[in-house]
C-alpha cells in the first residue's frame, strides 16, 4: 500500500507540474525561472528582505540564491541596501521595474489559473479548492 501511495503522489506530481508548466525554463512565457519568481514573491511580500530570510522560507543554498540576487540586480528587477538596523545586513527590495514585473507575472498566473478552473462549475471549484486544502492540512499536520 505504502508504495503504491508514493506512486500515485508522484504521478499527481508529474501531472501538476506539467499542467502549470513549472519545469519549462522560463515560467509564464517570461525570462525568470520559477526560483526566480519565488524570491520576488518573498520579497514584495516582505516590502524589504534579507537574504536569510529568503534562505529560510525557500529552503535554498546560499550561493545559488546570490547568483540569483546576482541576476536580478543586474537584470534592475532588485536593489540591495544596508540595513538600518544592522549594518552588515544587506535589504533588498523590488525596483519600480521589479514591481510592475511582479504585478504582470501575478496577473499572468491568475490568468493561467483561471484558464484551468474556467470550464468547472462552481461545486466543482469549491470542491477542488477543498480537496486542494486537504491536502495542505494533511501534510502540514503530520510534519
Amino acid at each position: 500500500m505504502f508504495t503504491k501511495t508514493i506512486q500515485e503522489i508522484r504521478v499527481f506530481n508529474r501531472f501538476y507540474t506539467d499542467l502549470i508548466g513549472l519545469l519549462n525554463k522560463h515560467l509564464l512565457n517570461s525570462a525568470y525561472s520559477l526560483s526566480e519568481i519565488r524570491i520576488m514573491y518573498e520579497i514584495h511580500t516582505a516590502g524589504e528582505a534579507q537574504a536569510s530570510h529568503i534562505m529560510s522560507a525557500m529552503d535554498i543554498d546560499k550561493s545559488y540564491l546570490s547568483r540569483i540576487l546576482k541576476k536580478l540586480e543586474k537584470d534592475g528587477v532588485i536593489t540591495r541596501k544596508a540595513s538600518e538596523q544592522d549594518g552588515r545586513a544587506t535589504v533588498l527590495s523590488l525596483t519600480a521595474k521589479g514591481e510592475k514585473l511582479f504585478e504582470e507575472l501575478t496577473k499572468a498566473t491568475e490568468d493561467q489559473i483561471s484558464g484551468l478552473i474556467t470550464h468547472l462549475n462552481t461545486q466543482q471549484q469549491v470542491e477542488l479548492v477543498t480537496h486542494m486544502q486537504a491536502i495542505r492540512t494533511i501534510l502540514q499536520d503530520n510534519q
